[in-house]
């Protein structure tokens, strides 16, 4: 699904307006309907339900005061609190509020008066749901005024919210957050959600995100030139690819995995039990060779080769050839979980990656390996890089609380300047394409932050590579049945979740999505 940035928004409905012929008041009486719709559902039945709406002097306010007027029609008991003087109203908001005090609504102004004040008050005190109509996809910055007044007084009461297009006090392209936002149960975002309501920390203040349809033409939005998707169902199922009945495991990928270390043997397992779970044919585990011992006990379903290293456990460029021979029956190589930051094995790792053939997952420790290297990367063909922050940082040069603020443009960047596929694990996370294009993940839980989760992530990836899917696809696919898996997991229990529980229902996620 596409996500669109506030500049986008206004060009579609400009062009609604001019091209199309639909009115400001058609799509502002839509809207209005729509917010209306969710309140009722939310409520389950909007009659003798007390609702408090807050309504700003734009377009936002304008929505607010369309779904006053119909929740009224419900039988709901509606309250309309005005945070700017009625004469600052304009346009199809104007029109609207006096559309709606014809009808005898009741509609409050906020005044700094105790009278005022206390009537406001106990109206919110008794309210059943509050709406934010105050501001829109235009808000940048802090909230002032009587709009963080608003806010505060919501803040004080146990009275659930519904956001009209994005919270206020949440900008809408980037998902930063005034110093006070409305925290929102739901937001009802029209034409195309925005950025804004998936990252961090803004996500935090959506809640459930309901895309309304106002009516305008399709192809509006198909005509968009947005980059910026958002990660759903319909999207993955288009992408995952369908297993012949007549299938043999060579068929479905030959993957190998480089991984493993002494005290790091998890890392391995949880990567190469990822890549059978993910659905990759044959895997094949490279490591060193005081390690193969272990790993061939954890694993039963994967060939364990051990490589030659020193007696420390470190690869040498030694060990170069006989990885390199392994590779030559590989379809895809995973690399990096659990390696190890040894000096030697960093030097095999970049030694390893200038000769690469076949598309690769690089991950964790290679990805410290080539920190003050990454021009090595235009040595492989095709590639997915999958930093943390952390990682991120050490490739890049950037603060981790740069990469935070701008997880979007800082994946875009070097996805461009790596010509890679960056899958940038943050919350939510995010994969860039060399293209420009840039996918927002829409799965996954709080349960998933624990050791070894991203290992589970590389396998996934490297076993729909070997499945046939470009890097691209692979990676857009990976993060959200990943997510997906953990959701599923996350169904017995958020705290506590171990990464092997994410393998385990990677079947699962699969076969919700596949069509056979």
């Amino acid at each position: 699904m596409k996500l669109l940035l506030k500049e986008a928004i206004r060009k579609v409905d400009a062009k609604a307006i001019k091209a199309v012929g639909l009115t400001e008041l058609v799509l502002m009486e839509n809207a209005g309907r729509a917010v209306a719709d969710a309140a009722d559902v939310a409520l389950e039945g909007a009659g003798e339900k007390q609702i408090v709406i807050f309504v700003g002097k734009g377009n936002n306010g304008g929505d607010g005061l369309v779904a006053a007027r119909l929740l009224e029609n419900l039988g709901a008991f509606v309250y309309v609190i005005m945070l700017n003087n009625a004469k600052e109203f304009v346009g199809s908001a104007a029109q609207e509020l006096k559309i709606l005090k014809s009808c005898n609504a009741e509609v409050f102004a906020w005044t700094s008066s105790e009278k005022n004040k206390s009537k406001i008050f106990s109206l919110c005190a008794g309210a059943d749901l509050f709406i934010d109509a105050m501001l829109g996809i235009g808000f940048k910055g802090e909230l002032t005024g009587n709009y963080l007044k608003a806010v505060e007084l919501m803040e004080q009461l146990p009275v659930p919210v519904i956001a009209i297009d994005i919270p206020s006090g949440v900008e809408a392209n980037t998902g930063h957050v005034s110093s006070r936002a409305v925290h929102a149960q739901i937001t009802v975002t029209m034409l195309a959600p925005k950025p804004g309501l998936y990252l961090y920390p803004g996500a935090a203040y959506s809640g459930n995100v309901i895309v309304a349809n106002i009516g305008l033409p399709a192809s509006l939005l198909k005509g968009t030139n947005s980059k910026q998707y958002l990660l759903d169902e319909e999207m993955i199922i288009g992408l995952l690819p369908v297993r012949a009945a007549n299938s043999h495991k060579g068929m479905n990928g030959r993957i190998s995995v480089l991984a493993g270390s002494s005290g790091f043997t998890g890392a391995a397992a949880l990567c190469s039990e990822a890549v059978v779970r993910g659905g990759g044919g044959l895997v094949n585990l490279l490591t060193p060779q005081s390690q193969q011992g272990i790993l061939a006990t954890k694993l039963t379903e994967v060939m364990v080769k051990g490589i030659n290293s020193e007696e420390d456990g470190a690869l040498n460029e030694g060990a170069l050839s006989q990885v390199q021979a392994e590779l030559t029956k590989a379809d895809v190589l995973a690399i990096g979980p659990g390696l190890g930051q040894n000096k030697k094995t960093q030097d095999f790792v970049r030694a390893l990656i200038k000769k690469l053939l076949i598309p690769t997952v690089l991950d964790a420790d290679a990805l410290n390996a080539l920190a003050g290297y990454t021009g090595i990367l235009n040595n492989v063909p095709a590639k997915i890089v999958t930093p943390h922050p952390g990682e991120m940082a050490r490739l890049t040069g950037l603060k981790q609380e740069e990469i935070l603020a701008n997880p979007i443009k800082v994946a875009v960047d070097y996805a461009k300047k790596w010509q890679a596929v960056v899958v940038l694990k943050c919350t939510p996370t995010v994969v860039a394409l060399p293209n420009g294009k840039v996918f927002i993940n829409s799965t996954g839980n709080a349960g998933m932050a624990t050791g070894g989760s991203g290992d589970v992530l590389t396998g996934t990836i490297a076993a729909l590579l070997g499945q046939g899917l470009s890097v691209g696809d692979a990676a857009i696919c990976g993060v959200y049945i990943h997510g997906l898996a953990g959701d599923i997991a996350a169904e017995n229990g958020i705290v506590g979740m171990k990464a092997s529980d994410i393998t385990t229902y990677l079947p699962r996620a699969l076969q919700s999505l596949l069509l056979y």
